[in-house]
């Protein structure tokens, strides 16, 4: 039996958060930098405003070239609504919600709503790996490669 180990155990403590001011292209050079997918928009206060994703960022192409118009900051292209999850959250639970969406993230706030930090599918990627018991991931790998094998049929057209 597995420990069930807490969204805490793997979220990022720090995560890099943008403000709803800051230039579009800005944010993307940060995205692109730290490669990461997205973060956390939030005002001086720490209140969490919206998220912005390499989807979202996407849309500035699509404004300048199809629409002629200038890229913004972030608060133009930003998703307003975001779906947070607890930092009381077992890492199954967060494995379940991913499963249930389309989202790469979620910001993780604690009991008065303020953000302590961020949670992706890698991160969750990670408690799998940590779950696998010698013997499961040691069945798992043999087996694998000789049905992979022992199944190959090979298709192509013979001349």
């Amino acid at each position: 039996m597995h420990k069930i180990r807490s969204v805490t155990d793997y979220m990022v403590k720090k995560p890099i958060t943008f403000r709803p001011d800051q230039s579009i292209h800005d944010a993307i050079r940060i995205l692109l930098r730290n490669k990461i997918s997205g973060g956390v928009v939030t005002n001086e206060a720490g209140e969490i405003m919206g998220v912005i994703s390499e989807k979202d960022c996407l849309n500035v192409m699509v404004d300048s070239i199809y629409h002629n118009l200038p890229s913004g900051k972030v608060q133009d292209y930003m998703s307003k609504n975001v779906d947070t999850v607890s930092d009381r959250s077992a890492i199954v639970e967060i494995a379940n919600k991913f499963l249930n969406s389309n989202f790469k993230r979620f910001p993780v706030v604690n009991d008065n709503g303020r953000l302590v930090g961020q949670i992706s599918r890698a991160d969750v990627l990670r408690a799998v790996k940590d779950m696998q018991s010698t013997t499961w991931q040691e069945g798992n790998e043999s087996s694998n490669h000789s049905v992979v094998k022992e199944n190959y049929k090979d298709t192509r057209v013979k001349s």
